[in-house]
């Protein structure tokens, strides 16, 4: 008998998300590096470009990624000193930073976008719709969970 079906599902898929993060993280990592770009530079250029409408700041950010306002910074200026970012203090608040990606980095990323789109297909390969969907839906409640979580722990 496999020694993982005796551990039960909360248990497995704790320790699986970890997993299958690290792996995803290691994997993107190797196939970006040929851009000379990271799995961490990638995501925060993702989350700039597809979750706000107006230039977000550094925090605003941070709390999307789930990371802290310090590690975005840096991951933020390396991408400035790629030509992929702007930063620039708020007009209304100078101890504000917004960041916005440079029209190089849309060049950039429209030049990769095959190149990821087959990452991603590779990724998802032999996974069905039906599956898809139900992970989704157990990925959304488990990020509300840690939400709740992180909300209590506040207080």
């Amino acid at each position: 008998m496999d020694y993982l079906e005796e551990i039960d599902d909360r248990r497995f898929l704790f320790g699986s998300l970890f997993v299958v993060a690290n792996k995803l993280d290691t994997l993107l990592d190797r196939d970006l590096s040929q851009f000379n770009m990271t799995s961490k530079q990638w995501l925060l250029a993702c989350v700039i470009d597809n979750l706000f409408e107006a230039p977000p700041t550094i925090k605003e950010v941070a709390k999307e990624i789930g990371n802290s306002h310090q590690n975005v910074k840096q991951i933020a200026l390396k991408l400035k000193e790629k030509g992929f970012l702007h930063m620039e203090k708020d007009p209304k608040d100078a101890r504000v930073t917004r960041v916005s990606l440079t029209d190089e980095s849309s060049r950039f990323w429209q030049g990769t976008q095959m190149h990821g789109a087959k990452f991603m297909f590779d990724v998802f390969d032999h996974i069905t719709d039906e599956e898809l969907a139900v992970t989704r839906r157990t990925i959304e409640k488990l990020s509300d969970n840690l939400d709740q979580m992180e909300k209590e722990r506040e207080q």
